[in-house]
């Protein structure tokens, strides 16, 4: 059986559907018995939910602030 911190590390494997039988099988036993990773699994679902709803001009938004931020980093002494 997997390890919490294994189950961590196949989490986005798992998710985004790349895993073969077994590796799924080895997470679904795992999240059959821990609470703590289940609990995981929900709120890594709901960050990728939350981050597929965000607008694309808010990424350009954000890009174009990570910018304008490094080359003010970039000007200081």
């Amino acid at each position: 059986m997997l390890t919490c911190k294994e189950l961590v590390a196949h989490s986005s494997d798992y998710l985004d559907g790349q895993l073969n039988l077994r590796g799924r099988l080895a997470v679904c036993a795992h999240l059959a018995l821990c609470g703590h990773c289940r609990r995981f699994i929900r709120q890594m679902r709901l960050s990728q939910a939350v981050l597929r709803q965000l607008d694309k001009p808010v990424s350009a938004e954000l890009d174009a602030l990570a910018s304008r931020l490094a080359e003010t980093r970039r000007e200081l002494p």
